[in-house]
């Protein structure tokens, strides 16, 4: 992009190494686009070591925004490369679970369809993730996103966001959210769906 677009300013986390990165950023880090758009950075690792999540707010009064790049997806959240379970713990539960329930979520990548196909597994029962998997078939068919989603959508159907719930850690015969995410990860790392 910095090829095409001389000048332009590639922002990114400190703690990665990436190339092109012009601007690095840290947890707490506010940046703004113009004079309406408020982008504050919050650190959410696991995935890699650097990884930063972007919140963006408007003085225009609509609802936020955060861009979750490789952390948090629709219906799942990025491999433990570079952290454990304790860290996307704090990431997904914490860290982004505390911003506003009406937040939009923009995700890295399209993996909708089979995430939800896998919450199933864990889930059979979750109401909300066989209609949000209905809709999402059908978006695809239609060669339409499933992004964005909201912070409230997730907390709803993607388990990675529900280890708090007893009935999730029961299912994997732990006592603890963070055991929960660990199992949650390790049975989604070995599902061929």
């Amino acid at each position: 992009m910095r090829l095409q677009v001389p000048g332009i300013k590639v922002f990114g986390g400190s703690l990665d190494n990436v190339k092109g990165c012009t601007d690095q950023v840290e947890n707490g880090m506010k940046l703004s686009l113009g004079k309406d758009i408020e982008i504050l950075c919050l650190h959410t690792p696991c995935h890699t070591k650097g990884h930063i999540s972007y919140y963006v707010t408007s003085k225009e009064g609509e609802d936020p925004a955060v861009f979750t790049g490789d952390t948090l997806f629709i219906a799942g959240c990025g491999k433990f490369f570079e952290g454990s379970a304790e860290q996307m713990y704090q990431s997904l539960i914490v860290t982004l679970g505390s911003l506003p329930k009406s937040t939009r979520v923009y995700c890295g990548h399209e993996y909708t369809v089979k995430n939800l196909k896998f919450m199933l597994t864990l889930e059979p029962e979750n109401e909300k993730t066989k209609q949000k998997l209905e809709w999402a078939e059908k978006q695809r068919e239609a060669n339409q996103p499933t992004v964005p989603s909201t912070i409230g959508d997730e907390f709803e159907i993607n388990t990675f966001m529900r280890v708090d719930l007893p009935e999730i850690q029961a299912k994997f015969s732990v006592n603890s959210p963070v055991e929960a995410m660990r199992e949650v990860r390790k049975t989604k790392d070995n599902w061929r769906g």
